[in-house]
């Protein structure tokens, strides 16, 4: 198609028909008003989110006299304004939900589930694989630390070449070890060592006055 022909200089397009403009909006709804209704007023408490449409001498006259609690009890108003505090959600008190209650009882109930089941539970181990590990074994209780001796008593099982933990038996067995390794008649009248045997004698004294022998 030529789009240079003559033809096309012809050809002329209708012009559209104007609409009517709607500028102007919705009309005043004030009985009797013909203003435009290009102000919004709430319709009042129970239609929230619903409006008038008022012109502005008839929107002043509704603002004026607006009252978005009237017919309530004192009481109700109070509690209308208590509640919108929070933004009129629900709350619940601390500790008393019910739903956190369930998923806790739930909870624990899996947990003593599990131990009881890790307790029950029962396995075949030729090779002692999971014994050596651990596994299935309870851990027994570490002992209560001993008290500590007094330092005399410390130093006297040290003499005889004791620990804190020696009983009766091992402080006589090596009380006399001792001394009839460092006696004078041991070394053919040699008194070279009494001050070791006085040390070992002495210390024999003192844990015997500490009732540990």
């Amino acid at each position: 198609m030529d789009v240079n022909s003559p033809l096309f200089d012809r050809i002329r397009i209708k012009p559209r028909a104007e609409e009517p403009s709607s500028a102007e909006g919705p009309g005043c709804e004030h009985p009797g008003c013909t203003q435009p209704g290009i102000h919004r007023a709430p319709k009042g408490r129970g239609q929230e989110g619903k409006y008038w449409r008022f012109c502005m001498d008839h929107v002043r006259a509704y603002n004026a006299s607006y009252n978005y609690f009237k017919g309530m009890s004192e009481d109700a108003v109070a509690a209308y304004q208590k509640d919108s505090i929070i933004g009129h959600r629900p709350t619940w008190s601390m500790g008393a939900n019910a739903a956190a209650r369930a998923r806790a009882a739930g909870a624990a109930g899996k947990s003593r589930g599990a131990r009881s089941a890790k307790r029950d539970w029962s396995y075949h181990d030729p090779f002692d694989v999971l014994r050596r590990e651990g596994v299935g074994e309870t851990k027994r209780a570490p002992e209560p630390p001993r008290p500590r001796r007094p330092g005399p008593v410390r130093d006297a099982l040290d003499t005889l070449g004791l620990d804190e933990n020696a009983d009766a038996a091992a402080i006589k067995a090596a009380y006399k070890g001792l001394v009839k390794r460092f006696h004078p008649d041991a070394h053919g009248g040699d008194r070279a060592y009494e001050d070791r045997l006085r040390d070992i004698i002495r210390a024999h004294d003192t844990l015997k006055a500490a009732g540990l022998c």
